[in-house]
């Protein structure tokens, strides 16, 4: 699946959300550890990442090539300021009209705009990937994400008052979402 598209942040500079591909597996790993250094909300920590570098370029090959899955990178003077993607949730009939979202942004980048660009983008590429449905969790006291995903259609479906177990602060509820596309 292919995407390309140049916006314009709340701080004047210019953002290029485009496929991460293969030559980007360094910078995208970089980033996918530090943006899950930076906030207890993501699924996991830096240290139980098991991407190197080699894994990293394989998987976005993949999704550079997959006509259903896609991984957008965030480009911002030249650095990966965040990446979002889509995945199938199976294969199966019976849940192929499905796909989950996953979105990571660097902390220096929160409130520009990013967040709302890059969820848009894998909106449309699900939409055009033929989903029925986009799927997400969140941690129910992240209220700008949650704010953000119900400002662009998703709807609460269902929570998890123990669907996190943080390192730092215990049990975090989650927030089941969706979008009917």
């Amino acid at each position: 699946m292919k995407y390309s598209q140049k916006i314009i942040l709340k701080n004047g500079k210019e953002a290029w959300l485009r496929n991460g591909d293969a030559p980007d597996a360094i910078a995208v790993l970089e980033t996918f550890n530090a943006t899950h250094a930076e906030t207890d909300y993501m699924l996991s920590y830096p240290d139980e990442n098991s991407f190197d570098p080699e894994k990293e370029a394989r998987y976005l090959e993949e999704k550079a090539e997959s006509a259903n899955e896609i991984e957008i990178i965030a480009l911002v003077d030249g650095q990966v300021a965040g990446t979002a993607g889509i995945e199938a949730v199976g294969t199966n009939y019976k849940v192929r009209h499905r796909a989950e979202f996953g979105i990571g942004i660097l902390r220096e980048y929160w409130g520009l705009g990013l967040g709302r660009a890059l969820t848009e983008a894998c909106i449309k590429c699900a939409g055009e990937a033929g989903y029925k449905q986009l799927e997400l969790n969140v941690v129910a006291e992240n209220e700008r994400a949650v704010s953000l995903y119900r400002s662009l259609g998703f709807e609460e479906y269902g929570r998890n008052p123990r669907g996190f177990n943080s390192r730092t602060s215990g049990f975090q509820e989650l927030i089941y979402m969706r979008l009917t596309l």
